[in-house]
């Protein structure tokens, strides 16, 4: 990979460390981050996002030693595919916590997976895709709910793929370590933990961590949902929430058709609280709050 040397000739560490704190992007270089974005993650930063680029980019620029975010998006221009990991990485919000929306997971429990285990009765498999999974917790929740969910004594082969563009959340995912709170507030917070979880001791009183038994539902991967998708599916059941917010119309229109057809005929989409589905002609319809089943085949491209 092609990467870009710096000079610095007469700069030193601090320098650029007292610095860094009054670095301003101009509009140049903003439609530049934001174009590169944009393109290559389908994330829309609008004017008011200014200042989020600037204040989430500087301590990358005050890590690479660089003076300007212009010497800065120079670096992008020359680093290849892995700067662009960084930089998008530094872009994405992740905010997550288990059970979150939780109509989702009471849906999953009397819908989605009985209409599942009913369309598969033969083949006793069933898939679900958690996409934009942050930091794990989504997939984990959905982990919880199947395993609490199948009849006992009945043998499903039932697998969760969760996603995100972001590498370090889908690393913290695998790690499956987080602070005690992020289940507060859970549907049957104390039985889930002890069942689900232990507890961190000692250097890590305060942390829990899920439990293998629960991890092996999962697989995880790092996935930009603009781009190839290596899955063939169908899926069941698709997770897709608060993810869309990001792109614009055009996009969110593609990756909805691209969701229809790899769900199976009868399938779920599940989105977030504040996106929708309007196509009266498409092949989805509401059956819930921000729920929405597959009712039509789709061609497939």
């Amino acid at each position: 990979m092609q990467s870009s040397l710096i000079s610095m000739s007469g700069a030193t560490l601090q320098d650029f460390s007292l610095n860094a704190f009054s670095l301003e992007i101009d509009d140049r270089d903003f439609e530049f981050l934001r174009h590169v974005v944009g393109q290559n993650a389908g994330i829309v930063l609008g004017p008011s996002k200014r200042h989020l680029v600037q204040g989430r980019l500087a301590r990358r620029v005050r890590e690479l030693q660089l003076g300007s975010f212009a010497a800065y998006c120079e670096h992008v221009r020359n680093s290849g595919p892995e700067e662009l990991v960084v930089l998008i990485n530094a872009l994405t919000t992740n905010v997550t916590a288990f059970f979150r929306e939780n109509h989702h997971f009471e849906q999953l429990t009397h819908r989605m997976l009985p209409e599942a285990m009913e369309r598969n009765a033969v083949s006793r498999r069933i898939r679900i895709w958690s996409a934009g999974c942050s930091s794990g917790e989504e997939p984990y929740s959905i982990a919880m709910t199947v395993a609490e969910a199948l009849p006992a004594g009945q043998a499903w082969d039932v697998r969760i793929l969760a996603t995100d563009i972001d590498s370090h959340m889908v690393q913290s995912a695998v790690d499956g370590v987080y602070p005690e709170d992020r289940m507060n507030g859970m549907p049957l917070q104390l039985d889930r933990q002890r069942r689900w979880c232990r507890r961190g001791t000692g250097p890590l009183a305060g942390m829990i961590k899920v439990k293998t038994e629960l991890s092996r539902f999962v697989s995880f991967g790092v996935l930009n949902l603009l781009a190839e998708w290596p899955v063939r599916g169908p899926f069941d059941i698709v997770f897709c929430r608060n993810v869309m917010i990001y792109f614009d119309q055009p996009t969110r229109d593609r990756l909805i058709a691209r969701f229809a057809q790899i769900l199976a005929e009868g399938g779920h989409l599940c989105l977030g609280h504040s996106e929708s589905i309007h196509d009266p002609n498409g092949p989805f319809r509401p059956v819930g709050r921000t729920i929405y089943k597959k009712v039509k085949k789709v061609a497939h491209g």
